[in-house]
């Protein structure tokens, strides 16, 4: 009879033996990909006569890093990652309903609070100018692109509807905001509405064409779609002034009061120094408002008979039209209030710009904001804001490593490899998390209540 420890020894010498080889071949693979890309660097000289020259320890790095990552996942994460399924598919029901911890039942209501004080501990920790930066770049734009892609998940993780063209939408209402508050004196107040409005009439344009559609066809119907209206906003220039953009565009006011240096300005009205962050600080708010209240007319028409139509109608199209679902509606609704939201982050973003022009609507915004969605789990608020701030964060904080330039040398630009760690970080998540960062496809009514199922009933399926 064989031991047991001599059995699980060989195991383990197995599994390491396999790592070792898949690790070497990685790092072979790794060596052939990267280096062209990474190994040789082009240039020009004085005379603009084309040079290279080589990049050996950038392109070691890149090939360690594929190879270590590789044995350790093959060698150690594969193993556990088993081990932990089988402990959970024999634990009984009962331990999978017990009570969550504190932690996960006010997970929400913790990362609010945290939002709400962000602003004022980072002007206690870095001083009122030096908090721009922390306010600026990584608390509006991230919660930016958490309202996009919230706006976004009505359509592609509600409804099922693949939007490739989803910036136009986001154009529409930043050109809104922009040409009617400098031709006609509105205000920021009366024009957000009006640029969700706007957007959402744009978004049942859109949903008309595309109502038979679906898949492939409907994903180049919108991406046609997106491209048209950046390309009407570079030659309507009569209009939106063509690639110059529209500048001057005013800012947003709290009750009447403006955020500059007159004496009825904010700075002057409450005796504070001047300063630009004021702004800022009020724009995080009211980003980080329009964000709940996209939370909250998402959660509730989820749960409401439109919310269900959705989801019927993302799970299937045919079933859905013969259960007596007017599909009609079912997706206009979806590209509408889609659109809607679009368009009230367009008018945010010109109010906190002051400045758009068709160069920030281009079709990469669109993708990015899609991935976001698709990595943050289809459906899911909390898993898509959690993308948002790992993509767009991840993608700002590049800016700041400057010890990167000590590594790999002082032209090494951090901020250039963003797209590659982007693609790098979309394969990771989608090897190890298909449905996302926390993905689900629980339905949002029940019978009578919702039950957890034992591990050991999806032991041979995985879930």
């Amino acid at each position: 009879m064989a031991n047991p420890a001599n059995v699980t020894g060989t195991s383990q010498s197995g599994t390491l033996a396999r790592a070792l080889k898949e690790g070497l071949f990685a790092g072979v693979l790794a060596l052939g990909l990267f280096s062209l890309y990474v190994g040789i660097k082009t240039d020009q000289d004085i005379n603009n006569a084309p040079i290279w020259y080589p990049r050996w320890g950038l392109l070691a790095i890149f090939v360690a890093v594929a190879a270590v990552g590789r044995f350790l996942i093959v060698g150690f994460f594969h193993p556990w990652s088993r081990a932990r399924k089988e402990r959970l598919s024999e634990m009984p029901v009962h331990d999978i309903e017990a009570k969550p911890s504190f932690f996960h039942q006010h997970f929400l209501k913790i990362a609010l609070l945290a939002l709400v004080l962000y602003p004022p501990v980072v002007v206690w920790l870095s001083g009122i100018q030096g908090s721009l930066k922390f306010v600026d770049n990584f608390g509006i734009q991230i919660l930016i692109y958490v309202m996009l892609a919230w706006g976004l998940n009505i359509v592609v993780g509600l409804a099922g509807l693949l939007d490739l063209g989803y910036v136009a939408f986001y154009a529409v209402g930043a050109y809104s905001y922009a040409l009617l508050s400098q031709h006609f004196g509105l205000s920021f107040w009366v024009l957000l509405p009006l640029s969700g409005i706007l957007a959402a009439f744009w978004g049942i344009i859109l949903g008309f064409p595309v109502l038979r559609l679906r898949g492939d066809y409907l994903a180049i119907v919108t991406l046609a779609f997106g491209e048209i209206i950046r390309l009407v906003l570079i030659n309507w220039t009569d209009v939106t002034k063509g690639t110059f953009g529209v500048s001057g565009i005013p800012k947003a006011t709290l009750f009447g009061i403006k955020f500059d240096a007159s004496p009825t300005g904010f700075a002057k009205m409450f005796d504070l120094p001047m300063s630009s962050a004021y702004y800022k600080i009020f724009l995080f708010y009211l980003i980080l408002a329009l964000c709940m209240l996209t939370a909250y007319v998402t959660i509730r028409l989820r749960r409401m008979p439109i919310g269900r139509a959705w989801e019927a109608l993302r799970e299937d199209e045919i079933a859905c039209r013969s259960l007596g679902i007017n599909t009609v509606t079912t997706k206009l609704t979806a590209f509408a209030i889609g659109a809607m939201f679009g368009g009230f982050a367009g008018s945010f973003f010109a109010a906190r710009q002051g400045f758009v022009s068709p160069e920030s609507f281009v079709f990469l915004e669109s993708a990015v904001i899609l991935a976001i969605v698709v990595l943050g789990g289809m459906g899911s608020l909390t898993g898509i804001a959690i993308a948002a701030i790992v993509m767009v964060g991840g993608t700002e904080l590049l800016r700041e490593m400057e010890f990167l330039k000590h590594v790999f040398g002082p032209d090494f630009t951090p901020e250039l490899y963003r797209m590659l760690l982007f693609g790098l970080a979309m394969i990771v998540v989608m090897l190890f998390k298909p449905r996302g960062f926390v993905g689900s496809r629980q339905p949002t009514a029940f019978l009578k209540e919702s039950k957890a199922v034992s591990g050991s009933f999806t032991k041979e399926g995985h879930g």
